[in-house]
């Protein structure tokens, strides 16, 4: 007997949802003749922004410290050594407060806010089930043209997600910044979904 034929299709399903936190990266770097004297301005520029780091609404997620010889030719002309802070705002209600007085301390740079959810979850269980159904709705499609009828479900594959969320970015201006006007509004979170299915086909019946 002659195996049932299957059609294979692929789905895609959305979901997007208002964010409810902020990433960040600052970036700060200073520059001495020595290592110990980049390191102690370093650590100078940073304590700046210590009492924000340390305030409510924020979450420091990593810290990281570099330190290099700074060179012209074949010569030595000091060193320079950088940290890079990568934090999470989990209350938007103190962001804009917040980003105010980073900015206030003068990092070198200032990467953000990159827009997600604390929770992704009942976003990407909705965009699942939005993929299921464009997938089932093809196959029901081609076997609509095929003369046949779908039948049952036989695989499913995920095949991947993701969620693609804005990046704004900027530098440190010299002046203490009007954030307010920056524009800084949480923004929607797209969580995609993807999956395969495999689907049995069943003559029509006469």
């Amino acid at each position: 007997m002659p195996d049932e034929p299957e059609i294979v299709t692929e789905g895609e399903g959305h979901h997007e949802q208002l964010a409810d936190r902020a990433e960040l990266t600052l970036s700060y770097e200073a520059v001495g003749p020595d290592r110990s004297t980049a390191v102690a301005e370093l650590g100078t520029r940073v304590a700046a922004a210590a009492d924000v780091l340390a305030g409510p609404g924020v979450a420091v997620r990593s810290r990281r410290l570099w330190v290099r010889t700074e060179w012209r030719g074949k010569r030595e002309r000091g060193c320079r050594a950088g940290e890079r802070i990568a934090l999470t705002i989990t209350d938007l209600t103190v962001l804009e407060k917040v980003l105010a007085a980073l900015l206030h301390s003068e990092p070198t740079q200032v990467d953000g806010p990159h827009w997600t959810l604390a929770d992704p979850s009942p976003a990407a269980r909705s965009a699942r089930g939005h993929a299921v159904a464009d997938a089932r709705e093809r196959a029901e499609g081609y076997a609509d043209a095929l003369g046949m009828r779908l039948g049952e479900l036989r695989r499913l594959t995920d095949s991947g997600a993701g969620a693609p969320t804005a990046m704004r970015a900027m530098s440190a201006p010299a002046r203490e910044p009007e954030v307010q006007d920056l524009g800084l509004e949480p923004e929607p979170v797209r969580v995609t979904a993807r999956c395969t299915t495999t689907w049995a086909l069943t003559a029509t019946e006469s």
